[in-house]
């Protein structure tokens, strides 16, 4: 916990870059791109480095891109973000597999709701495909992964998503706000009244049995998506609790993303998989 708040105190200190010109550069090469341009930030309360949500930028080696991409949302309960194990660290493994990763930075509570937590969520997913001639992404191949709040937020931006206007002005507003898949790791409970789960795309879903209530929740929307016909993979690991990121070095959890690298390549998002 000391490490990842370290994480996000360090985080929030480097003010994000104003536009894509000016991106600002980490020492390990990643560099942040804001989300909106300066003064152009929806339901903005102030100026300051905690009223602009950006994205920090990790692509893999050169020769070893493949075209797909990753929006990852740490958790923190909404009002810090695990920076390090939910960030970091899985933005790291998707270069692994040669998927280029965007950790999103989004606006935290209590100074923001969740109204501006979603309009952040599909503004990342829009940046990334309108953006995606320059990283070599393939526009059809954008995720979403959440971890803990930061699966609530996926979740909500499925729900919220829609195809992008086609006439707006913002020419980032033109496109899909939809990840063409969605990972949601320790998060939310059962189909919503209202919620159109029949749309969702392809879901990935993982939790651990300890975290009673989040497995609980978990099995539940597996049960809800497949009934709605759309296409979800479930892991209840039977041992272990909340918060353990990409969970290197646990015995018990350390294999969960190779069965997550699995579902990428079975669904196409990534090559290496088999119909």
């Amino acid at each position: 916990m000391i490490l990842a708040l370290i994480g996000v105190s360090a985080l929030f200190a480097a003010k994000p870059a104003e536009n894509k010109n000016t991106s600002e550069r980490h020492p390990s090469g990643n560099y942040d791109i804001p989300l909106w341009d300066a003064g152009k930030v929806p339901l903005a309360k102030g100026d300051g480095p905690l009223d602009k949500p950006f994205l920090t930028v990790f692509a893999p080696p050169e020769g070893k891109r493949n075209g797909g991409s990753i929006v990852v949302a740490p958790g923190g309960g909404n009002i810090m973000l695990m920076y390090g194990a939910e960030g970091m660290d899985i933005a790291e493994r998707y270069n692994d597999w040669g998927a280029t990763a965007f950790v999103l930075t989004y606006r935290l509570s209590p100074r923001y709701g969740n109204d501006a937590r979603v309009l952040d969520g599909k503004r990342a997913v829009q940046l990334v495909r309108s953006r995606a001639a320059e990283f070599h992404l393939d526009p059809k191949r954008v995720g979403f992964i959440g971890f803990s709040a930061g699966s609530s937020l996926g979740r909500s931006v499925v729900d919220a998503a829609g195809p992008g206007d086609p006439n707006a002005a913002d020419p980032v507003d033109r496109f899909s706000s939809r990840p063409d898949y969605l990972g949601l790791v320790y998060g939310p409970g059962r189909g919503a009244p209202g919620e159109v789960l029949k749309d969702f795309p392809p879901t990935f879903l993982m939790c651990a049995a300890g975290d009673s209530g989040n497995a609980i929740g978990t099995a539940q929307l597996f049960a809800d998506l497949t009934k709605a016909g759309a296409v979800a993979e479930i892991h209840v690991y039977q041992k272990g609790h909340h918060g353990f990121g990409d969970g290197y070095a646990n015995p018990t959890l350390q294999d969960w993303m190779g069965r997550l690298e699995l579902f990428l390549k079975q669904g196409g998002f990534i090559p290496g998989g088999r119909q």
